[in-house]
């Protein structure tokens, strides 16, 4: 599959969705968001079970600073409406295929207890 644009319109049910989501937050001018480009675009297409999603920041200006994307490229992974990842800067081929086979991995249910765990310890202060 390869990659889809995502806008603030969009983003919402982009997170929504039962797929995992890796986002790509860049800009036309960056000059590493370019380089990273093929790479996501490359690793996109070997998994027909991952959305893969870019935001171009020139142009979603408000959810980039909603999402406090600082500095791009940034990505950012998305699960069951849990952001599992948040990370600037491009990654490697073999990098990637590691973060996309760890979130694919990850156990859901746990996560989410573990959530809901820490948000029961925190009214309970």
């Amino acid at each position: 599959m390869s990659t889809i644009e995502l806008t603030k319109e969009t983003f919402q049910e982009a997170i929504e969705s039962d797929k995992p989501l890796i986002i790509d937050f860049w800009a036309p001018w960056c000059g590493p968001c370019r380089t990273f480009g093929p790479t996501f675009e490359k690793v996109a297409g070997q998994h027909e079970d991952v959305t893969f999603a870019k935001i171009n920041t020139e142009e979603q200006e408000e959810l980039a600073t909603a999402l406090q994307i600082r500095s791009i490229p940034t990505l950012m992974v998305f699960r069951e409406r849990v952001m599992l990842f948040n990370q600037a800067g491009a990654l490697s081929e073999g990098q990637l295929e590691e973060l996309v086979t760890q979130v694919k991995n990850l156990d859901m249910a746990q996560v989410h207890a573990e959530i809901a765990q820490q948000q029961n310890q925190g009214n309970a202060q």
